[in-house]
């Protein structure tokens, strides 16, 4: 079918338009990502704006690698990342599990009580009234225990089993299998997309922590990765491991604005890593969950 010049105008302006956009949303992360690899004397010499380095370097990544505060700061993100999405996967998938079974004695009353959490949040301050009669102020285990599941993933987790036939289960009680043998040898294997979805939002949820870190972390040694990245980003005298950001440049002769650079690089690309493995499975589990509930 043949194009009118009126269809052609429309998808000439509408390219133009992505084009436009496009540029705009990844010439940031091009910068970050050049100044980074940016030789510390052509980044004085250009006055802080390259936009192609002639010299490339990985000093200012050799520095923090070099940086105890970073590298246990990684460390935490790294342990809040794997450790809390294998537990919030395994407490949602277990408690959505449960819901979907209708013999299950009180089902409705959680059900009601999984969409009041949706729908009213406790607030900042009973919620750290909460973590510490807990005794969890300071801990690790603050940032993990409070935000174990959502109610929005059971829910849409919960539709997903919803969907998967009952036959399964009954056959497999036939054949001698336990609740607990139908859920880790049937139900789990079947959910691999939905799995996989909520793991990666679990997983970017607490690789990001910031605010919950900022209420129950008065450590510096145990805070996460985006606190010291925010005291690096916020002012270059904020101190960072017993030295701020002017003195790790200048111990290294590095500029500071180098070193910021690398820290975000470094924070953003496990999470870029990881996506692109995941990818497939996102659309996919995120949808079974929600369509067919």
């Amino acid at each position: 079918m043949r194009e009118s010049l009126g269809d052609r105008a429309f998808n000439a302006v509408n390219m133009l338009v992505l084009v436009v956009v496009s540029v705009v949303t990844l010439f940031p992360l091009y910068y970050v990502f050049v100044v980074s690899f940016t030789e510390p004397g052509e980044f004085a010499d250009k006055n802080g704006f390259v936009l192609l380095p002639g010299r490339w370097s990985v000093s200012a990544y050799e520095y923090l690698l070099s940086t105890s505060a970073f590298i246990k700061a990684t460390g935490v993100s790294a342990f809040l990342a794997t450790v809390g999405t294998l537990c919030s996967l395994i407490i949602t998938s277990a408690f959505s599990f449960g819901l979907s079974r209708k013999r299950l004695h009180g089902r409705k009353t959680m059900l009601f009580m999984v969409m009041f959490t949706i729908l009213f949040n406790p607030g900042i301050i009973p919620l750290y009234l909460l973590v510490r009669d807990l005794g969890l102020i300071n801990s690790i285990w603050s940032l993990i225990v409070p935000v174990l599941t959502s109610g929005w993933y059971v829910i849409l987790m919960k539709s997903f089993f919803d969907s998967i036939p009952a036959e399964l289960e009954e056959a497999a009680m036939i054949d001698g299998c336990n609740e607990l043998s139908i859920f880790v040898r049937i139900i789990l294997p079947l959910s691999a997309a939905s799995l996989a979805a909520f793991g990666l939002f679990y997983a970017v949820a607490y690789w990001n922590t910031f605010f919950s870190a900022v209420l129950y972390i008065n450590d510096f040694t145990k805070v996460p990765l985006q606190i010291v990245l925010r005291n690096m980003l916020i002012d270059s005298d904020t101190a960072v491991g017993g030295a701020s950001a002017v003195e790790m440049a200048s111990d290294k002769q590095l500029p500071t604005q180098t070193i910021k650079m690398a820290a975000v690089v470094v924070s953003t690309l496990p999470i870029l890593a990881v996506y692109p493995f995941l990818q497939k499975h996102f659309t996919k589990g995120v949808m079974l969950g929600s369509v067919k509930g």
